[in-house]
């Protein structure tokens, strides 16, 4: 054997040696546990005005209503007004790195929230750990910085659910997932940690505070209408001035769509919604666009105080001109 043979072959047995090394790395490390992460001191109540206000945040600006059913016939029903139980299993591909599917959260003793304690919803809601200690997709529950009051009023109104048994299958992942979770260890799929949550959401008034509130930490405005890196959840551009990039509809994958510019700039959504009442009436009007992947179901229950709140926050941004195309696209195919 030749010189050069020899050392091609130790050259190719390196790099097998290594890749081989770094999978196993990927392999070993992905998948962390996160137990060191604190449980809230929160405790559930049965006082039926926080019971209320569980549930109008639960089918109205949280929207958890919609995502947390088994299948899009549910999705559809729900967002029609039908107070279905939120038994998970729904969908959710996030290529190309997994796919997960929505908790079934109804008090089911086996299948459901009936198996775990207070605390471990609220870390869970807070920091982005699950109960069996990983972590979350964090764009997906999207609550960390949500009131304690309101995490509180959540939990009460779900522990008075009907238990329904819905077995949900695991989050599946893709190798290139779990190489950008061992290697790149992106916020998104981390804990929550270091933020200062208040006790006491904003009061219930048309102020730009509880618009603000709403936008940001309860019904995640922000994450759809921002530009993000869809690979680490990070932010690329300006929170609310929208998100160009485009993904196929999930009510109807033959549509394109594109989340609208929210800032008050000219070119933007709001220049459609030249007053509050009419900001208003359009939330009234519920789904006009079928393929919309908005929740305007929940949206359309939320009182007017909270939509004028969102209004008022939204025009108190700074402008910002992002032209992201048309929002509703037909896919040729």
């Amino acid at each position: 054997m030749t010189m050069l043979k020899k050392v091609l072959l130790w050259a190719v047995g390196g790099v097998v040696a290594v890749a081989g090394g770094l999978l196993g790395w990927v392999l070993l490390t992905w998948d962390r546990v996160h137990d060191d992460v604190p449980i809230p001191a929160l405790e559930a109540s049965g006082d039926p005005a926080v019971i209320e206000r569980g549930r109008y945040l639960v089918r109205g600006p949280s929207h958890c209503s919609v995502c947390h059913m088994n299948n899009l016939a549910e999705v559809m029903r729900s967002e029609a007004g039908e107070e279905l139980p939120l038994r998970g299993g729904l969908e959710f591909p996030i290529d190309p790195l997994a796919v997960f599917y929505t908790a079934n959260l109804t008090p089911d003793p086996d299948t459901g929230i009936g198996r775990y304690t207070d605390g471990q919803l609220f870390r869970m809601l807070r920091h982005n750990v699950k109960p069996d200690g990983r972590a979350s997709l964090a764009p997906l529950m999207p609550f960390a910085n949500m009131a304690d009051d309101d995490l509180v009023a959540i939990v009460s109104y779900l522990r008075t659910g009907e238990p329904v048994r819905t077995e949900v299958p695991a989050a599946r992942w893709t190798l290139m997932g779990k190489a950008i979770s061992a290697l790149v260890r992106p916020a998104a799929f981390q804990p929550v940690l270091g933020h200062s949550p208040p006790a006491l959401a904003p009061p219930q008034e048309a102020t730009v505070e509880r618009g603000g509130y709403l936008a940001n930490s309860v019904a995640n405005c922000v994450g759809c209408h921002s530009p993000i890196d869809l690979a680490t959840g990070d932010m690329t551009g300006p929170a609310f001035s929208g998100n160009g990039l485009g993904e196929p509809s999930m009510i109807d994958p033959n549509v394109m769509l594109r989340m609208p510019n929210l800032t008050p700039d000219p070119g933007g959504v709001l220049a459609r919604f030249p007053s509050e009442d009419v900001w208003i009436r359009r939330f009234r009007a519920g789904r006009v666009v079928q393929a919309s992947i908005m929740p305007w179901g929940p949206y359309s229950n939320m009182s007017d105080e909270d939509l004028r709140a969102i209004y008022r926050y939204l025009n108190s941004l700074d402008p910002v001109a992002n032209d992201v195309g048309p929002t509703v696209e037909r896919i040729s195919r």
